[in-house]
Order: C-alpha cells, then sequence, then structure tokens
C-alpha cells in the first residue's frame, strides 16, 4: 500500500515535471521562430481578428457588469463609513489593477483560448500536423508563433476597453442610479489613476497572453501525450478542458506573483 502510493507520488512528480520541461521548450521554440522568416503576417492578421476582435463583444458586456457591480457594492460599502466620495477610485483602481486584466483574460480564454486548443487537438489526431512536417512545414511555426503575436497585441487592447466600459458601467450604477454626485466620480477616476497603475495592468495583460496562449497552443499540439491514452474527440475534449483549467488557475498564480512583485 505504501508503495503504491509512494510509486504513484513519484509518476505525478516525473510528469508534472517533463510537462513543465516540455512546456518552456515548446514556448522558446515559438518565440524564436518569430523571428525567422518567413513572416506570417496574413496569419498574425487572421488571428488577432479571432482573438481580438471577434471577443470585443463578451469583453464589452462582462466589463460593464462588472463595472456596475463594483459601482452599486462600492457604493452600499463606502456608504456605511461616509466615504462615498471616493467611489471613483475604487471602481476604477480595481478595474485597471486587477479585475480588468484577470476577468479578460479569463473571458479570451473561454472564448478563444478553448476553440485553438481545440482546433490544434483536431489537427493533431487527425495528422495534419504530420502532414505539414511531410511538406517540410515547422508545424510550431506556422501554428503557435503567430497566434503569440496576436495575443500578444490583442490581450492589452482588449484589457483597455474592459477597463474603459467598466469604469463607464461604475458610473451607470454607482453615480446615476443612487445619491452619489456625479462630477467627484468622474474627478477621482481622473486624479487617482497614476500611471504605473495602468502600467500594471498592461504587465499583467502581457505575462497572460502569454500564458493562455502557451497552453491552449500545447495542449492541442501535444492532445496523443497528455489525454492518458484517450484518443479522437474524447481526447481533444480533455485536452481542451486541461487547457483552459490551466489557463485560468496560471493566471490566478501569476496575478499574485505580478502583484506582490509591482507592489
Amino acid at each position: 500500500m505504501v508503495r503504491e502510493f509512494l510509486e504513484s507520488i513519484g509518476y505525478l512528480s516525473i510528469h508534472f515535471i517533463e510537462s513543465v520541461g516540455r512546456t518552456i521548450i515548446f514556448l522558446v521554440y515559438g518565440i524564436i521562430n518569430i523571428f525567422l522568416p518567413p513572416f506570417q503576417f496574413n496569419k498574425i492578421l487572421e488571428h488577432i481578428w479571432f482573438i481580438g476582435a471577434k471577443s470585443m463583444l463578451v469583453i464589452i458586456l462582462t466589463g460593464l457588469f462588472t463595472g456596475m457591480v463594483l459601482g452599486l457594492q462600492g457604493y452600499y460599502t463606502l456608504t456605511k463609513f461616509g466615504s462615498e466620495g471616493a467611489l471613483g477610485s475604487v471602481v476604477a483602481l480595481s478595474l485597471i489593477r486587477e479585475l480588468g486584466p484577470v476577468l479578460a483574460a479569463f473571458m479570451i480564454t473561454a472564448r478563444a483560448g478553448s476553440a485553438i486548443a481545440a482546433e490544434i487537438g483536431v489537427m493533431r489526431i487527425s495528422e495534419q500536423v504530420d502532414a505539414l512536417e511531410t511538406m517540410d512545414i515547422n508545424p510550431i511555426k506556422y501554428l503557435f508563433s503567430p497566434r503569440i503575436v496576436a495575443a500578444l497585441i490583442s490581450f492589452p487592447l482588449l484589457t483597455a476597453l474592459f477597463d474603459v466600459i467598466g469604469i463607464f458601467g461604475g458610473y451607470l450604477s454607482g453615480a446615476l442610479m443612487t445619491n452619489a454626485n456625479k462630477g467627484i466620480y468622474a474627478q477621482k477616476v481622473v486624479h487617482s489613476v497614476l500611471m504605473e497603475d495602468v502600467t500594471a495592468g498592461f504587465v499583467k495583460s502581457f505575462v497572460f497572453a502569454m500564458i493562455v496562449t502557451t497552453i491552449c497552443c500545447f495542449q492541442g499540439y501535444y492532445t496523443h501525450l497528455n489525454t492518458k491514452g484517450e484518443h479522437g474527440a474524447r481526447g481533444v475534449s480533455l485536452s481542451t478542458t486541461n487547457a483552459v483549467v490551466t489557463s485560468c488557475v496560471l493566471i490566478l498564480v501569476f496575478d499574485y506573483i505580478i502583484t506582490y512583485i509591482l507592489m
């Protein structure tokens, strides 16, 4: 019994180390191929459209209602301390430093990241990846590298959109629908947000872009190795689930690490 338990711990530890090493090599190889010709500008634009433009609606809706909830809850809490004038600062800083980058990354992972993992996973099990290698086309350069560039462009822009819409949502619910002073709300937003707050949010969005793109592409690319013997549609579904869950967990982990470093 003890021996089996220790063997299972050893197996999981080795598997974890192998996965981390393989992921880092995959990421480094993908980044190197960005700078090697031929350059895939059309593929990058295509992925910017898919990751960025097609995610705008869900980002707008999520940002609006997140800001509205913050406005209501913030007003309710601050009135207990007679500090409702600070509502604009609370909403703006909460969104720009924390909620904006994290929730935007979650939404992009759910909408685009899952689709990326599933698409590459289907290409792997249908031997399209092997066909690319047969035609002397580097599959990592073709499938992964353009998505990194597209994500690094799309994530910060979508995060900024989320922040702006969220602050407007806080204004709608926290100022227009309550007795809070509308002018003070806007004034606090302008005077409380510093450049380092905006920079911290963008740093997080860049890191989250690398995490989501790497994990989702990696899980799809190595579907045949990461699904414990499952093949076909079952294997792709497991890879997609693993990609989304792992990405979301790592977003939260790195959010804490970056916040701790930048505090």
